[in-house]
């Protein structure tokens, strides 16, 4: 009887730390999350919150990045795409996002979701919006 109190704490520990883990890592890919001092950056701007059967308006603000075109560039993840995400959600807060995206010329598609507009925020090498569509 001895062994198997050993092998629920560890059990139950176990457990205690997957929890734990999964609730920092559903906290870090909240898109309300930002990055101290990149936050302050942005000037924040007006969402279009999700609308079902509404179609979203075709705007554009700021500048597009030359050349650009929807699923062009490569997905990144890391450092700098977790400082676009934050600059770009600081600017644009209310959606989620799905992914970061490096274009050719080395600035960021920051893709959201969850909104009618904007599914695009461009973010430049120096971390700061520069557009959205």
């Amino acid at each position: 009887m001895l062994s198997r109190k050993p092998t629920k704490f560890i059990a139950a520990g176990a457990a205690a730390l997957a929890i734990a883990i999964g609730g920092v890592a559903i906290a870090n890919s909240s898109a309300g999350n930002g990055a101290a001092g990149t936050a302050s950056a942005a000037t924040t701007a007006q969402v279009i919150p999700f609308d079902r059967g509404n179609p979203s308006p075709s705007k554009v603000v700021g500048q597009v990045p030359q050349g650009w075109s929807a699923g062009s560039g490569t997905i990144v993840t890391g450092t700098a795409a977790n400082k676009a995400k934050a600059v770009a959600v600081a600017a644009y807060p209310g959606g989620i996002v799905n992914r970061v995206v490096m274009l050719g010329n080395g600035d960021y598609n920051v893709h959201i979701i969850g909104v009618n507009w904007p599914h695009h925020v461009f973010v430049n090498k120096d971390f700061k919006v520069i557009g959205a569509e």
